[in-house]
């Protein structure tokens, strides 16, 4: 075994090794930074310019189409950035280029000119794109040899991302929100740069693990290999293999130019009401014609290369396919929580609580940010135990980032408490999703692991009929509104219903889709397939700012009743499709549950 390995495993925080709570609180950091700033984007882009805390008075329909291309372009560079890092830098450099570009950015977005703003969304995406894959990937060769308790990591793993995301949205969106933007866009700065500088002074820990990758193996020193496999290994290993072609390669160049042209041209055609594609084909206009041909080119792609596989691979392949379709319609809906409604937080949720309402909710929302903060300030206790000796400086920088977030948090329960009554900030209710998810995740995966266990057709199914009924009932709470209002004040218990319905339908999808995707896959496919599966995920994040972009128009000439209710019809029927194809999917996976 590695000895690196067997270093790292020496040292023990919760039975996993230390450099594991190293990599949770990077985790932590950069989803902190990152989905502290992701809540501000539409609130900041569509406030009024005449406001005690001015933004820019976007169109609604313009701040989603450019969120959507951020959100979108957020799942494609992690293509590129895995590469980068499997050849070149390997996985623990990349995670620091990533995390310095992404500090940049969020440096760049705190000084609100036009020019920074747009800049600081570059260096986000392009930061992300080396950050995402690298860090897991690390965890990945971390466990080598120790696959029974690769699920325990990354299920804690997954609590750093949970935590980082609800104190970010939090205590980002309340500074922004209550002191100005600039506040908001900075201290995702300035926390993201502490998670860097936290992960690169404990590198010693690591000893090779996510170093630099090794020179390949010579032609001599593979044939040698080669000789020691048995010959029933090559023949599988030979059916198996699928190498690019030219086509192949043509297909994926000329479908990926259209996809990332029509991903810049759209807010552009919006925004600044000129086209990168001025012609039309047809009664199509030049924008449309370029991303279907691009998904036609891509459907031939998949199809062609599906086809050369043997018959139980290609069936595997075509069952992975379809869940991919179910992602995108599954991420065009689930990420409104982006757009459209933080939009509804804001603008139509009575987010003003008085009297002992308002006591309730400041001690309800007060154990809601103490205790998880309790919790993991005792982790950080336990990790300075074992590795205060090796990685002194380390743990001293994330200290000081774990008193600032102390002293934040109450600054404003402080705050909060000071005020006769409270009004709720509308970034507040992003945070339940994740709040939810750390409450849940425990129930749902010991669903998983009983003999109730649902098959991957009918995960898929339940998590869309979840998703559309978390619409539903947004849909029933706002029949009451107006055509054409811009406010209204409805009870904000429908959008805490919302966030419950929607996250127990994401428990049921998202955790599960990559672990079907490694399972049926074959080796030799699987960082193509994964790449798909991101792409997948890219549309239904662009799709998500495009439909929620249409909530003016909507509500306007039907009402914000009828716009929701869109939302809840197309995912519980393609979620009813799922369920009704479980049968013939069950078939196509042969065996694999």
């Amino acid at each position: 075994m590695n000895t690196d390995i067997e270093n790292l495993f020496k040292d023990k925080v919760l039975g996993h090794p230390a450099g594991l709570f190293v990599l949770f609180f990077t985790e932590m950091w950069e989803r902190f930074s990152f989905y502290g700033m992701r809540i501000l984007l539409v609130l900041f882009l569509t406030a009024p310019i005449l406001d005690d805390n001015p933004g820019w008075e976007w169109p609604r329909e313009h701040a989603l189409a450019l969120i959507g291309t951020y959100a979108s372009l957020l799942y494609l560079t992690p293509i590129i950035g895995g590469w980068i890092a499997d050849k070149i830098t390997g996985y623990r450099l990349a995670v620091v280029i990533g995390c310095v570009i992404m500090t940049l950015g969020h440096g760049a977005m705190a000084l609100e000119t036009t020019a920074s703003f747009y800049l600081g969304l570059a260096l986000l995406v392009i930061g992300t794109g080396f950050f995402k894959p690298n860090i897991t990937s690390i965890i990945s060769e971390m466990y080598e040899g120790k696959e029974s308790k690769k699920d325990g990591a990354y299920t804690i793993f997954y609590m750093g991302v949970n935590a980082g995301a609800f104190f970010g949205m939090m205590l980002c969106g309340y500074l922004a929100e209550n002191y100005g933007w600039s506040w908001g866009f900075g201290l995702a700065g300035i926390f993201m740069l502490l998670g860097m500088l936290q992960f690169w002074l404990a590198k010693d820990l690591f000893g090779d693990i996510g170093g630099k990758p090794l020179p390949k193996l010579g032609a001599e020193s593979f044939n040698s290999l080669e000789k020691e496999i048995p010959q029933e290994e090559k023949d599988d290993v030979a059916a198996k293999l699928n190498p690019f072609s030219l086509f192949d390669k043509i297909l994926i160049a000329l479908s990926s130019v259209g996809g990332l042209l029509y991903l810049f041209n759209d807010p552009f055609e919006k925004i600044q009401g000129t086209s990168l594609a001025p012609f039309s084909v047809g009664s199509v206009s030049g924008t449309n014609a370029i991303i279907l041909g691009a998904l036609a080119l891509f459907l031939i792609l998949l199809v062609t290369r599906i086809s050369r596989y043997i018959p139980v691979v290609r069936d595997r392949i075509i069952a992975v396919s379809i869940f991919g379709l179910f992602t995108v319609f599954f991420f065009a809906f689930f990420e409104q929580s982006l757009g459209s409604m933080t939009i509804f937080a804001r603008d139509y949720t009575n987010r003003n609580l008085v009297g002992q309402s308002a006591m309730v909710f400041k001690v309800i929302d007060a154990l809601l940010t103490t205790v998880p903060l309790i919790i993991i300030s005792w982790v950080l206790f336990l990790l300075a135990k074992k590795t205060f000796n090796r990685i002194a400086v380390s743990n001293i920088v994330l200290a000081i980032a774990f008193i600032g977030l102390w002293v934040l948090v109450i600054f404003r329960l402080m705050d909060k408490f000071s005020q006769e009554g409270n009004q709720v900030d509308a970034s507040w209710f992003a945070i339940l999703n994740s709040f939810f998810i750390i409450t849940l995740a425990p129930l749902f995966s010991k669903w998983w692991e009983s003999k109730y266990n649902p098959s991957a057709a009918m995960k898929y199914g339940l998590g869309l009929i979840l998703l559309g009924l978390g619409f539903a009932v947004l849909s029933y709470g706002a029949s009451g509104i107006p055509s054409g209002a811009k406010t209204a004040s409805i009870s904000m218990v429908f959008l805490i219903l919302a966030y419950l319905l929607h996250t127990m339908g994401e428990l049921c999808i998202s955790p599960v889709g990559l672990s079907y995707l490694s399972k049926l896959v074959p080796a030799r496919m699987i960082g193509f397939m994964f790449g798909v599966w991101y792409l997948a995920i890219a549309i239904g994040q662009k799709a998500a700012g495009t439909m929620g972009g249409m909530i003016d128009k909507i509500s306007e000439q039907y009402s914000m009743g009828t716009f929701f209710l869109i939302f809840t019809l197309v995912p519980v029927g393609v979620g009813i499709i799922s369920i009704v194809l479980n049968p013939i999917l069950k078939k196509l996976m042969h065996g694999v549950r």
